[in-house]
């Protein structure tokens, strides 16, 4: 399947860096285009509100800039994640400054997109949607979306349930426009590995919370850096929605992260008077967290990233048997 005309010839590598709670900034999706791949920010991280207008100038000058004194560098396009759901207060304000200033890619999640898809394609930017089903998927489908993300097992922050195998075998059979899969990938082998189950591009997030340019604190990079996959636990505790978090950061808010209470359905931990506010404590990662090991500029992550993934492509080119 051919990627829409945005995003044809512009990437140095098929990924969508995953718009991350707290970490995703103008910093990382700056040096994320300019690597060439798509970089993304969740509007909320933008405090007060106004302060998105901002980012966002300073995101397209920045890559205007770049691709001005770099001609023939591949310069991605950039994206926001707006949150559609009637508690985030923001959405609409959001919104009206996504579409002043014409952001590329839209990323949406939670409800169904069905106002935001036709003032985004009136300036010709592209609508992905986040799902975790087909039920999911349809619905978004039907609001007109030009992609999906398939949010599957093992990926940080809301993670969904089901195998990677499952739900693109399942969307594949009655779509088969641009899928995105996302779900514990962090090498360049593991993008490969989703183009094969019939993805076309991947969507990684927490490998780029070690990074120089990520707005992660010096501790949850270091926490990152020394995790693996036995340390993520799966919990709606603290947001409501089951979500991927990493253990140390639950012990260290004073919680057994082996015998977490379970919430009432839809209710959320705000933490004790004595403990600092959950969201800023508990900090969210993937199952793929294991093969991160050091801390490092966004342009040699995805320089690595690059080099596995050719590596193992042309590895599989030499050795098939069934040629």
């Amino acid at each position: 399947m051919a990627l829409p005309p945005l995003l044809q010839g512009r990437l140095s590598l098929p990924v969508i860096g995953a718009p991350m709670f707290l970490v995703s900034g103008p910093e990382l999706v700056i040096a994320q285009c300019t690597s060439g791949i798509v970089g993304s920010i969740p509007s909320l991280n933008a405090r007060p509100p106004e302060l998105l207008d901002v980012w966002l100038k300073r995101i397209a000058a920045a890559c205007d800039a770049y691709a001005a004194v770099h001609p023939g560098a591949r310069v991605a396009p950039y994206g926001v994640n707006l949150v559609v759901n009637r508690a985030n207060p923001r959405l609409a304000q959001d919104l009206e400054v996504v579409v002043a200033n014409r952001v590329p890619v839209v990323i949406t999640s939670l409800s169904a997109p069905d106002e935001i898809v036709p003032r985004v394609h009136a300036y010709g930017g592209i609508v992905l949607h986040d799902v975790v089903s087909t039920r999911h998927a349809r619905r978004a489908l039907k609001a007109g979306v030009d992609g999906l993300i398939l949010v599957c097992a093992g990926a940080g922050g809301h993670g969904g349930t089901l195998s990677p195998f499952a739900l693109v075998s399942e969307v594949r059979a009655f779509y088969d426009g641009l899928l995105v899969l996302s779900g514990a990938m962090a090498t360049g082998r593991g993008v490969l590995a989703a183009q094969a189950m019939g993805a076309d591009l991947a969507y990684i997030g927490t490998r780029f919370i070690a990074t120089a340019e990520s707005g992660a604190d010096d501790a949850y990079k270091s926490m990152i850096v020394g995790a693996t996959a036995a340390d993520i636990v799966y919990t709606p505790l603290f947001s409501g929605v089951h979500g991927n978090y990493l253990k140390p950061s639950i012990a260290a808010a004073g919680l057994d992260p082996d015998n977490l209470p379970v919430p009432e359905p839809g209710a959320a931990y705000r933490g004790r008077d004595d403990r600092p506010a959950a969201w800023k404590t508990i900090r969210g990662a993937g199952q793929g967290v294991g093969a991160i090991d050091a801390v490092e500029p966004v342009a040699d992550v995805v320089a690595r990233l690059r080099a596995e993934y050719d590596a193992a492509r042309r590895e599989l080119a030499a050795t098939s048997p069934w040629e």
